[in-house]
């Protein structure tokens, strides 16, 4: 639990125990008056629960923290390091730090920064010049320290004082757990085991505790008993994406040569506290013993010999054990001469205010703000070591950077505290890594200690670390994710707490934090990175403020674009690639795999239904059909041992690799670059030949981005085959290799050379053969989803392959449609269809066929609809081709026709009774409807025009085409305001006046009893009437306007040849007369498109350029124009004629002398100018219209008078 204490000073502490091996807290044993410590008890020296490692290492060395402890915290408590601990640290080390001002000892401490966490290491300096002396090892760090700070270094003896007082502290506390006061007697080696082994126990203690520099041992033993030596493995392995990716470190026992507890990268601490001092979080190791039987539930128990008065730096001691633990009193016992005298019971609060040892809480918290401040802005390189170094007696307290100080002189592997320092910044990206919920704002921080993890470690000596590092580097990189969110995701500035600029140099410390000019200091002291001039400095508050003068390099880097962003992703890839390829030698060296541990595959997962082996047969069969796959080979062929880290390291990277370059294909497919969409894709299946030959059994979502995959490179096969006038471009693109894809391509072949997917990826030529190919992907994508069973669990994706399929079987069928027509065409003279022809039509219906069901089984209605919509016009294409060309006969419609036209509109109807109304899809709908108008009218019009009279009556004829005709018009919609309005508007009105023409062609061909030709008469001139109508609102067709009129004109003739009565033929006459004023609009029409075509020819000419008339603009037909024009002149000609001879020889007065005068003299007028006109040859079409044009003005004025008087 935690408690907070508040000192006398108001000094925050409080405490919360995270891991505790110590057992619950027994009652300590109060020793009599008299007992006499010197004797040792029965239980001395024997291995106690109660007392832990404190009881027998007190004689050793329970001062010395070994020299990795903080490392052995940090790996336990992973999650604390680099982020919201301060400080991991032995107990002990704090301590000194803090009373650095107080004290004269020297300080020698190894300083580590992984994060905005320290970790601070007792660095022996003794220790490790006793062994450089025996090994030769550290020889540069030696002379530096000789030449810089203590020119005759020699090894101090402890005095016999010293061991006499450990010794009775030692016998002192085995008495208080023993419970009884009497000395017991002691097994009689006791003397030896007091005197000898004391003295020799502490330099074994502390010499085994050092570690050799790294070297690799000559065989990774991967012994399973070395695991029980304390070995710290990497958490299992960070597991990313889909596979697992860094699996267990080897054990890191054999990374190291001395095995001795892993060389204190142990946690052995009895307790670990998160110690919180103000505003300081800490992470402290302690072994100090706790009892109970006080009047608090824990006290710590404390030897004190009372002649020699309590000091402040004891104080100091007491007090921080006592804040660090929790602990709320302290037990002092006094001896004098080792005979017990007394107990005295002191609450931690009263501690600064002791007699003797009086000291300021608040002094000292300012001290441990100081020194964490000097430290933080002083160690900013991670990975770096530093040397915090105060000699004996000194006042001054320097700081080196031992990493540059060993490079100048050094291999960087002469410092032991290299590996450690790697493994650690490994593990605390790895746990970052592994927070599902962690924000991409940690990227920034994760990528700058993989990368300072990689630049203390040596490819040939630590290449799993290496590559799991470039794989987690890569993994940092999200390849899905939409281009914008680059920025906002990674602040352009971290926390400047968090992690530094490796490049940048350190600015001088301003005079405020100490300088370096020193004048007083050797002048070799440049070395120091920085300085405490006195340690009086460190009491005063924020005299050292925490400031970073280096700009923070944790940001993410933003990367420009998809393409960036993958190229950094491969880099990385290729990395850890050269990593795992370096690593495999021959299979000789490597160790085999150890039978009893089974392998954690996370490949064989079991959860799809039918077992792995049902899957793996499926994938085997499936791969045997795609291409050249070796069956029941998976193997590597650079003799990679499945199972081992390698094997698993290689197919993650591969992996990666794929999804990089399956990404650099959608984005260059999104920019239209298929070429080079095309070499991406390869790249990517080419991993994935390499994964299959390895992997035997694949999870599901590693199918899943399979069929991604192959879907994509459908797509892009389907884009080149549509864009086949950009061939060379695509080719050149194609056919363009980076580097850094060939090296990658080079260890993918290291492997193996099956070519499962080579098919897929070639840049063919042939448009059928692309189409075919692009068919294939998708098929093979659908096959994955199905044998997979993935169809269920990724429905999307299963609808997104159908749906492509039922686009790719239409291309096809289009292009096996269009071929078919272009035969067609060809075939001249020859009346039979070719095989050629069936053959392409029966491959056109049958890819039309596959693609409608892929639609229909996706519920896709519209694409149905387009499908059907397309067999329809297939079977036109049919039907047109077994019309008989020759001239030698009559040509009649066929019954041939006749079948594929119906056959057509089928599958018209059907289309749209798949979409079922309109609203599912206008536009699909409306083309359908006018795809149906269409050939019915065609139908109807080969039936009018190539009547089949061999076979059928005229009057059944006549009835189909009516009812086509009907039909077609049922199915072209004039009122929906469209593009293709006028087209149907047109299609009406032709439709309309056919009927109209056929009906007077009846009547002409007296078919039929009189009711019929009465009806037939009725029709004709409905007809006709509609189609004017519908031909006036178009402005483009003042031809089919005129015909309409004229042939309507030749009805009243034929009607007025029957009449007998001159009233009825002159009501019939002026009737035709209208007829024909009304097409007034038609003639200004032609003239305006008259007009502006001499006016275009005219400024044609002007600008020195001859354009034949045919050139023009406008779509008006001239020949077109003077037939129908000499028609209109005749008929004209004709009725005037008619007129005035009737109104001449009539005597009837048509309301009254004036107007019968007014009409015949207009007539007469009008006749003589019309004949006059055509009388002149040499006019041109032009004046003659205008000529027209004016006559029709003129009787258009008297024709109201004549309706009115003729009723």
């Amino acid at each position: 639990g935690s408690v907070l204490f508040l000192g006398g000073n108001e000094v925050k502490s409080s405490a919360v125990v995270k891991y505790s091996s110590a057992p619950p807290q027994a009652a300590f044993a109060r020793l009599q008056e008299k007992t006499d410590l010197k004797l040792p008890p029965a239980n001395w020296l024997r291995e106690s629960a109660k007392l832990g490692p404190a009881g027998t290492t007190i004689l050793g060395n329970n001062k010395k923290s070994k020299p990795f402890s903080s490392f052995g915290m940090a790996y336990d408590f992973i999650d604390s390091v680099g982020n919201d601990v301060d400080v991991v640290s032995d107990s002990e080390n704090i301590k000194k730090l803090l009373k650095i001002p107080y004290s004269k000892s020297h300080v020698s401490m190894a300083v580590h920064r992984i994060g905005r966490t320290l970790l601070l290491d007792e660095l022996d300096i003794q220790e490790l010049f006793m062994r450089s002396s025996q090994t030769g090892d550290w020889t540069w760090l030696k002379e530096f320290y000789q030449r810089l700070i203590d020119q005759k270094w020699q090894r101090k003896k402890k005095s016999k004082e010293h061991w006499y007082q450990k010794a009775i502290l030692s016998k002192f506390l085995y008495y208080s757990i023993n419970g009884d006061g009497a000395a017991q007697p002691v097994p009689s080696t006791s003397k030896q085991h007091q005197e000898g082994p004391v003295s020799g126990e502490s330099d074994e203690a502390g010499r085994a505790s050092w570690p050799a520099p790294f070297e690799m041992p000559s065989s990774l033993s991967e012994d399973p008993g070395a695991s029980n030596q304390g070995s710290v493995p990497l958490e299992p392995s960070y597991i990313v994406g889909h596979v697992a990716s860094a699996p267990k470190e080897q054990n890191l026992t054999t990374l190291f040569n001395d095995g001795e507890n892993s060389q204190g990268l142990k946690n052995d601490f009895v307790r670990n506290i998160l110690w919180t001092f103000e505003d300081i979080h800490m992470l402290v190791g302690s072994n100090m013993p706790i009892f109970g039987g006080g009047r608090y539930p824990a006290v710590s128990l404390r030897l004190r010999d009372n002649n020699k008065p309590i000091n402040v730096l004891t104080g100091i001691d007491y007090w921080l054990d006592n804040l660090i633990c929790n602990v709320p009193e302290l037990v002092m016992c006094f001896h004098v001469n080792g005979i017990v005298q007394k107990y005295e019971m002191i609450k931690t609060e009263d501690i600064p205010n002791l007699e003797n040892s009086n000291f300021s809480t608040k002094v000292i918290k300012d001290i441990a703000q100081n020194i964490l401040s000097f430290l933080k802005s002083n160690c900013t390189k991670e990975g770096h070591t530093y040397w915090l170094f105060k000699a004996s007696g000194s006042d001054i307290v320097k700081l080196y950077d031992l990493t540059t100080l060993c490079e100048e002189t050094e291999d960087k592997y002469q410092n032991p505290f290299t590996m450690p320092v790697a493994i650690l910044l490994y593990k605390v990206a790895c746990n970052m890594m592994l927070k599902k919920n962690q924000n991409k704002k940690h990227y920034g921080t994760i990528r700058t200690l993989l990368l300072n993890c990689l630049k203390l470690l040596d490819n040939g000596r630590h290449p799993q670390i290496i590559a799991s590092a470039n794989y987690m580097l890569s993994e940092l990189f999200q390849l899905d994710e939409p281009k914008k969110e680059d920025s906002t995701d990674f602040p352009i500035n971290g926390n400047s707490d968090e992690s530094y600029s490796e490049e940048e140099e350190e600015m001088p410390d301003s005079d405020e934090n100490g300088s370096y000019s020193n004048s007083s200091d050797p002048p070799d002291d440049n070395k120091a990175v920085a300085v405490i001039k006195s340690v009086g400095e460190l009491s005063v508050p924020e005299k050292y403020k925490s400031v970073h003068r280096i700009r923070p390099s944790c940001a993410f880097p933003v990367c420009h674009g998809t393409e960036e962003r993958c190229r950094l992703v491969l880099n990385y890839v290729l990395e850890g690639l050269k990593c795992v390829d370096s690593s495999v030698k021959k299979e000789g060296d490597l160790p085999a795999a150890d039978p009893s541990t089974p392998i954690p595959l996370k490949y064989e997962d079991e959860s799809t239904s039918g077992g792995p082996e049902c899957l793996e047969k499926q994938m085997a069969l499936f791969l045997d059909k795609m291409g050249s796959f070796q069956k029941g080979k998976h193997s590597s062929q650079s003799g990679m041992i499945p199972g081992s880290w390698q094997y698993k390291m290689k197919l993650q990277l591969i992996l990666k690799s794929s999804k990089a370059y399956y990404v650099l294909s959608d984005a260059a497919m999104i920019l239209q670059k298929y070429g080079r969409a095309l070499r991406y894709i390869k790249l990517a299946l080419q991993c994935h030949d390499t994964y299959c030959c390895l992997c035997a059994s694949m999870l599901p979502e590693v199918l899943v981005f399979l069929c991604q995959c192959l879907t994509l490179c459908g797509d892009i096969q389907l884009m080149l085959a549509q864009n086949a006038n950009n061939r060379a471009a695509y080719l050149e693109e194609y056919n363009y290799q980076t580097k850094e894809d060939q090296e990658i391509l080079h260890s993918l072949h290291r492997e193996s050379r099956c070519q499962v997917f080579a098919w897929a990826t070639d840049l063919s030529t042939d448009l059928e053969c692309q189409l075919s190919v692009s068919c294939k992907c998708y098929e093979a994508a659908y096959e994955i989803l199905l044998f997979s069973n993935l169809k269920n669990q990724n429905p999307e994706q299963r609808i997104q392959v159908l749906k492509r399929m039922g686009n790719i079987r239409n291309e096809i069928g289009v292009f096996y449609m269009n071929q078919a027509a272009a035969v067609q065409t060809e075939r001249v003279g020859n009346k039979n269809v070719s095989t050629t022809e069936q053959q392409l039509w029966k491959k056109s219906f049958s890819c039309f066929e596959e693609g409608i069901q892929n639609f229909e089984s996706i519920d896709d209605a519209t694409n149905a609809a387009l499908l059907l919509c397309n067999t329809g016009r297939l079977m036109r294409i049919c039907a047109q081709a077994h019309c008989a060309t020759e001239g030698d006969f009559k040509r009649e419609f066929s019954p041939e026709e006749a079948l594929y036209y119906n056959k057509a509109i089928d599958y018209y109807l059907k289309a749209l009774r798949s979409l079922g109304k309109r609203d599912v899809h206008p536009a699909v709908w409306d083309s359908v409807n006018w795809e149906l108008s269409t050939t019915y009218f065609t139908m109807a019009t080969l039936q009018q025009d190539y009547a089949p009279l061999s076979r059928k009556a005229q009057e059944q004829i006549e009835k189909e085409v009516s009812e086509a005709m009907m039909k077609s018009l049922k199915y072209c919609d004039v009122d929906t305001v469209s593009a293709r309005q006028p087209l149907c508007q047109y299609r009406a009105a032709t439709i309309h006046h056919r009927l109209a023409s056929m009906y007077h062609s009846c009547l002409r061909n007296q078919v039929g009893d009189e009711h019929l030709r009465k009806q037939h008469r009725v029709l004709a001139d409905l007809h006709y009437s509609k189609a004017v109508r519908l031909f006036q609102l178009l402005k483009d067709a003042p031809c089919e306007f005129l015909r309409v009129q004229l042939e309507r004109v030749a009805f009243a003739e034929f009607q007025m040849a029957s009449q007998n009565s001159t009233a009825g033929k002159l009501k019939t006459l002026f009737g035709a007369l209208d007829i024909m004023a009304k097409t007034k609009g038609a003639f200004q029409l032609i003239r305006k498109e008259l007009v502006a075509e001499s006016e275009q020819i005219s400024k044609d000419k002007s600008s020195a350029e001859t354009v034949s008339p045919n050139d023009s603009s406008t779509g008006l037909n001239k020949e077109e124009v003077l037939k129908l024009l000499s028609i209109f002149e005749s008929r004209m000609s004709f009725l005037l004629f008619q007129s005035i001879k009737l109104l001449t020889s009539t005597k009837k007065k048509i309301g009254g002398i004036n107007e019968e005068e007014v009409v015949l003299k207009t007539n007469k007028q009008v006749y003589s100018l019309l004949l006059r006109a055509t009388a002149n040859k040499s006019m041109t079409l032009l004046e003659r219209i205008e000529v027209i044009l004016n006559l029709l003005e003129q009787l258009t004025q008297n024709n109201e008078a004549v309706n009115g008087g003729i009723q």
